[in-house]
């Protein structure tokens, strides 16, 4: 009977591994019960097994602690870099800047405004919105036409 607990807890060790089943700690507990009450008296389970299991059970929190922190600093580091783009952005606002078109042409124009398309920083170019990568050269800010008073 231990074998085949074994066996079972084996098997959910290999499917986290591989992300297709996750064994939380609610189940790993209810494991460890059930291979304490199932198992052979004339072979129980040693000491030295039974720390070993609690030992991994306590990487497992522990990596899973670990995890959730590295999504948090990825989603944080994904913000980061969107604020990023836009203020580099932003900061052409006004400016002459050439950019590359779909048909591989130089073109320029002066970016008229700024915002931010399916993660990615996007210009307004005389009436055309470029992605911010297709910008290959900024040449300086357009002259504002107050009129003339002649």
């Amino acid at each position: 009977m231990i074998n085949a607990i074994s066996n079972l807890y084996a098997a959910n060790q290999g499917t986290q591994a591989t992300g297709n089943n996750n064994l939380d700690k609610d189940a790993f507990m209810q494991l460890l019960v059930a291979q304490m009450k199932n198992q052979d008296p004339t072979e129980p389970t040693s000491n030295e097994q039974f720390i070993a299991q609690l030992a991994q059970f306590s990487s497992l929190e522990e990596m899973q602690g670990v995890n959730e922190n590295l999504v948090a600093m990825a989603a944080l580091n994904q913000g980061n870099a969107l604020m990023s783009q836009l203020t580099d952005a932003s900061a052409l606002i006004g400016n002459n800047v050439t950019y590359t078109d779909q048909y591989g042409q130089p073109v320029s124009g002066s970016v008229e405004a700024v915002r931010l398309e399916s993660g990615q920083a996007v210009l307004q170019i005389d009436g055309e919105t470029v992605p911010l990568s297709a910008v290959t050269e900024v040449t300086g800010s357009t002259p504002i036409d107050e009129g003339s008073d002649a």
